[in-house]
């Protein structure tokens, strides 16, 4: 008797549970890396002047004497 046809069978199992478990993952977790950054992305346009918000925060926070 020959096990090779057991062992292709093993290995598309192995492959098939892979692919189920990182399928899983990905709709528990999301996408881990995405495509590109949020940067790139150009999310949240930001403000008219074209900052960030983040960028407008740190200026509203800045101390009176290094306006």
């Amino acid at each position: 008797m020959s096990e090779e046809p057991n062992d292709d069978r093993s290995a598309e199992d192995d492959a098939s549970r892979a692919r189920a478990e990182r399928a899983r993952l990905a709709r528990i977790f999301g996408e881990v890396l995405p495509e590109t950054t949020g940067d790139e992305r150009g999310d949240g346009a930001g403000t008219e002047s074209g900052g960030s918000s983040s960028d407008e925060w740190l200026k509203q926070q800045r101390p009176p004497h290094y306006f």
